[in-house]
């Protein structure tokens, strides 16, 4: 058995030494420490040897192992040394070469027009609201004058998410909130900035878009105030020049209603594509709040009126920045968005 040591050993060392590889090394280690290795199988045999060769043996054992760990742990280290500067070689960074250019982000498009919009408002006197986007079928539609059967709901594709919660079409729930967290009958001068969802997309719909609902609710309101807020809103975005008119239209939650046209940013009214020839652009829904709106919400509108006005900020964009294709907003096409 002696002898058979002093082979396993001389041919454990070799191989150690002619390892090249961590893993090369690791396999020896199992091949000849491990459970099963050929030191474990020595041990194993030593119940055939007679009580006083036993210590004599068991002792060699040990001072084999002590050599081949040993062997083990200074070859390991040389061979991870070695792997490691093989890898540094090849990760060598040139640092005389020229750097490579960096972005700055910026403001996305739609921001930057919502913000200017919030500032014009803000500017007033508004204060700005905000509410859930996943909301209940009470504020969406019925807490502003559309009931269940109400015709009106088809002109909105709703994505509902149970038969009493859906993601709001219009930020207008926010105005209903407001009003019922209010005392009675008290004054209200909000914008409610926010994301709104309709099952529609082209190159003028998006499934998901930005809204700026307003509202104002005070003594002796009137049309007229609704239309020199309105003027001065789009005078301030659009400039000093441009063109507003009123067209008489219809909305649920306000009566009498209107749409609001500009004067064609892009031919200054003298009639182009863009206009269809007319020399105008629809830009925003309004008109003052239905006495049953406010009465939903607690209010007595033989006290108080209001008026309330409603528009797409990618609509605004479009106009400001001279886009025809609102899905530009969100292809994340970076030769698009350094524009701005």
């Amino acid at each position: 058995m002696e002898n058979q040591l002093q082979i396993l050993q001389a041919e454990a060392l070799q191989e150690m030494q002619q390892a090249q590889t961590v893993a090369a090394l690791n396999e020896l280690k199992v091949k000849y420490l491990g459970k099963k290795g050929s030191l474990t199988a020595v041990l194993r045999g030593m119940g055939a040897l007679s009580p006083e060769e036993r210590p004599r043996i068991g002792a060699l054992v040990n001072e084999v192992r002590a050599k081949l760990e040993a062997l083990l742990e200074e070859r390991a280290g040389a061979l991870k040394a070695a792997e490691l500067q093989e890898r540094l070689e090849k990760e060598t960074i040139d640092i005389t070469l020229a750097g490579r250019a960096s972005f700055n982000g910026h403001v996305h498009p739609l921001m930057l027009t919502l913000d200017r919009i919030k500032a014009v408002f803000m500017r007033m006197g508004f204060a700005v609201a905000e509410g859930p986007e996943v909301e209940e079928d009470s504020y969406n539609f019925e807490a502003l004058n559309l009931p269940p059967d109400h015709p009106a709901r088809d002109m909105q594709d709703t994505f509902y998410i149970t038969p009493e919660l859906l993601l709001r079409t219009h930020t207008s729930p926010v105005q209903a909130r407001v009003m019922q967290a209010s005392e009675p009958n008290s004054p209200v001068r909000i914008i409610a900035p926010g994301k709104v969802y309709r099952c529609d997309y082209d190159a003028t719909h998006s499934p998901m878009f930005h809204q700026v609902e307003g509202l104002v609710i005070d003594k002796e309101i009137n049309f007229a105030d609704l239309k020199g807020t309105l003027e001065l809103f789009i005078r301030e975005i659009f400039g000093a020049n441009t063109g507003v008119r009123f067209r008489p239209s219809f909305f649920p939650f306000t009566e009498p209603s209107a749409e609001v046209d500009i004067s064609c940013v892009i031919c200054q009214g003298k009639g182009c594509r863009v206009c269809k020839q007319t020399g105008w652009l629809e830009i925003l829904g309004s008109g003052m709040v239905h006495p049953r709106v406010l009465e939903l919400s607690g209010y007595d509108p033989n006290k108080v009126q209001g008026f309330a006005f409603g528009m797409g900020v990618e609509r605004i964009a479009m106009l400001l920045y001279r886009i025809d294709d609102l899905r530009l907003f969100y292809e994340n096409d970076v030769r698009f968005l350094r524009q701005f």
